[in-house]
């Protein structure tokens, strides 16, 4: 297998005293789906923060295209190619639906047009609500607002916590197409879910933690059809 685009090494670390990632791995390749899973508190968004900069490892590391990122602070991590989607507070709502988007090029001196228009082409409801207040969407709605201000970044690797919480059946069936889809550009998509058994049917890789460590890594079909992995973790 080749160099992972992104990889937290033996990450150690926590809030306080106390440790939540007790050494766990998790990568992700070039234009896959690597989806982490476990329990709560099994420490799958700290991970994912940890790779993002939000918090510091004790030991371990991040390695992002071969180059060392373990010190960066998160907004150094942007330039480079990485977004961030949190579950929550992740848009601004008193802003319309296209300054949002447009908030996520503030980094860029390009024409932002054509990325502007793939959001719209992702996102279809988006592009007929673009002038109205992001904070009078739905949910859902708000969520793809979310994920598209992050597209507009041009980043190499996509990071979601947990994009389909609270979200109907539906909507949350209509954003996992749309995430394969971002990954079918070539986009890097990395994402911790609680619905491990729609995340894992869409995963080209997927880590089930436990007390911040990995119990199971194997391919997403690989996971859902250990018995061991759809007994503890998949409700049968």
């Amino acid at each position: 297998m080749s160099e992972p685009l992104l990889i937290g090494q033996s990450m150690v670390g926590g809030y306080g005293a106390a440790n939540i990632l007790n050494g766990c791995t998790i990568s992700v390749q070039r234009g896959e789906i690597a989806v982490i899973v476990g329990p709560n508190g099994a420490g799958k968004s700290t991970a994912m923060k940890a790779m993002f900069g939000m918090m510091s490892l004790r030991s371990g590391s991040v390695m992002l295209n071969g180059q060392d990122i373990t010190a960066l602070s998160p907004q150094d991590r942007v330039p480079l190619g990485m977004a961030f989607v949190p579950q929550t507070h992740n848009i601004f709502t008193s802003m319309t639906v296209q300054e949002n988007l447009e908030m996520g090029a503030f980094l860029r001196r390009d024409n932002i047009h054509a990325t502007l228009e793939m959001v719209y082409y992702l996102f279809p409801v988006l592009a007929t609500k673009r002038h109205q207040p992001a904070g009078e969407l739905s949910g859902g709605q708000r969520q793809q607002v979310a994920v598209g201000r992050a597209l507009m970044t041009e980043p190499r690797v996509l990071m979601l916590d947990e994009p389909t919480a609270g979200v109907s059946p539906i909507v949350m069936d209509e954003l996992f197409d749309r995430i394969v889809e971002i990954a079918r550009t070539g986009i890097s998509i990395m994402m911790v879910e609680q619905n491990a058994r729609q995340a894992l049917e869409i995963a080209h890789r997927g880590y089930v933690l436990v007390q911040g460590e990995n119990r199971f890594t194997d391919t997403g079909a690989a996971l859902m059809a250990d018995p061991d992995v759809r007994r503890s973790f998949l409700g049968g």
